[in-house]
């Protein structure tokens, strides 16, 4: 079976060339049986050897020979909440970035905001990071959701594995881009309820074999 600390290492390598990061901001997380491996803190990326993948359990504890990210309560705090969830990636892309700093909430400019589970893409309360305040703010916004904001701070996105949870970052990062765009000439207009519920129907499937 093949070691999940390898392609958590491939995934937090691939933030800063999909645009998602720059240095060692953000962190990725996985699943492994009751407990989960986690970027650590402080460390580049590039760098990075199974080694270095620290082991936490739910209850915050851990084991390896470096510490865990300092965000690791929300990821903690998701996997006990939604056993759906095998991965957790959040990140400083800089559009998300960008309308997390107006802590405002993305509406259905687009009918790919579906992709996350409702008509909106929630930003969260503002805490200061690695705080239980955030991360109860986090699982609020994220409640129905596999993505929010996070106010003042950046993405946060939760899906079954590591590909989802890579392939989710990109998708929202590439919405807040283009929510941003679009503002810079008027105001979007929105889909309706009608016309987002017709769409979260189909997403029911979407990318099911």
């Amino acid at each position: 079976m093949a070691d999940p600390r390898a392609q958590l290492i491939a995934t937090a390598c691939a933030l800063q060339p999909a645009g998602l990061n720059r240095g060692t901001a953000g962190n990725v997380s996985v699943r492994h049986g009751d407990d989960f491996y986690i970027t650590p803190t402080g460390m580049s990326y590039a760098a990075l050897v199974a080694e270095d993948i620290p082991l936490m359990a739910l209850d915050g504890s851990h084991t390896g020979r470096r510490k865990p990210s300092s965000e690791w309560r929300f990821h903690s705090d998701l996997y006990a909440a939604r056993p759906e969830v095998g991965a957790v990636l959040h990140a400083h892309s800089p559009f998300a970035v960008s309308l997390a700093c107006l802590r405002r909430d993305i509406p259905p400019f687009h009918y790919m905001i579906a992709r996350f589970g409702g008509d909106t893409i929630r930003c969260a309360d503002y805490a200061i990071f690695g705080s239980a305040e955030l991360s109860a703010a986090a699982l609020a916004a994220m409640a129905g959701r596999q993505g929010c904001l996070l106010a003042n701070h950046g993405l946060l996105v939760a899906g079954r594995d590591l590909d989802e949870a890579l392939a989710l970052a990109i998708e929202l990062e590439e919405l807040c881009e283009q929510y941003w765009r679009a503002c810079q000439l008027g105001q979007p207009v929105l889909l309706s309820s009608a016309e987002m519920a017709a769409v979260l129907e189909k997403f029911a499937s979407y990318g099911q074999q």
